[in-house]
């Protein structure tokens, strides 16, 4: 069984500022929250908080619709 990393705690003040700002051009440049939370070793929650903190408009579930074929 997958041993679980232990839980980190988010960094206060300017750190935690510079961290959410770069997750925030992450984001925003069209990465999702869990490839996010998959690149920096967070959690999904964690890196959700961060965008928000950092006044990101999240974008809607389920991403782009296809368009049907032939048409």
């Amino acid at each position: 069984m997958a041993r679980k990393k232990p839980a980190r705690k988010l960094m206060a003040g300017p750190d935690r500022d510079k961290v959410a700002a770069d997750l925030k051009a992450q984001y925003e440049s069209g990465a999702s929250i869990r490839s996010i939370a998959e690149a920096t070793s967070r959690s999904y929650g964690g890196v959700h908080r961060l965008l928000a903190d950092a006044g990101v408009r999240f974008r809607s579930r389920g991403g782009e619709l296809r368009k049907k074929a032939g048409a």
